[in-house]
């Protein structure tokens, strides 16, 4: 499957600015590996229900990838470390 539209959220575009340079460019390829395969990630159970969070590395640190897609689109939600990843996604839902 692949997936024709990308879009991104506010905050997904806010903690993308933070990245340095290479930071953003190996993001790059993992959203291209995220089009190819969007059941790459692990679909999250309660209040985060429709979620789905890729892990990854970027640069030699963890990081998250929150995601919802459907048939032929993906939202990017969030990226960051696990620290307080969750907390943060949940706020923005609400």
């Amino acid at each position: 499957m692949h997936i024709i539209m990308v879009n991104q959220t506010n905050l997904f575009k806010n903690k993308k600015n933070k990245l340095t340079k290479n930071q953003i460019n190996e993001l790059d390829e993992k959203i291209k590996e995220l089009m190819k395969n969007p059941e790459i990630g692990i679909l999250k159970t309660g209040d985060l229900n429709d979620i789905r969070v890729h892990y990854f590395k970027l640069v030699n640190q963890n990081y998250l990838l929150a995601y919802e897609y459907n048939k032929d689109s993906i939202l990017l939600l969030s990226i960051g470390v696990h620290e307080n990843f969750y907390r943060d996604l949940k706020k923005y839902r609400k």
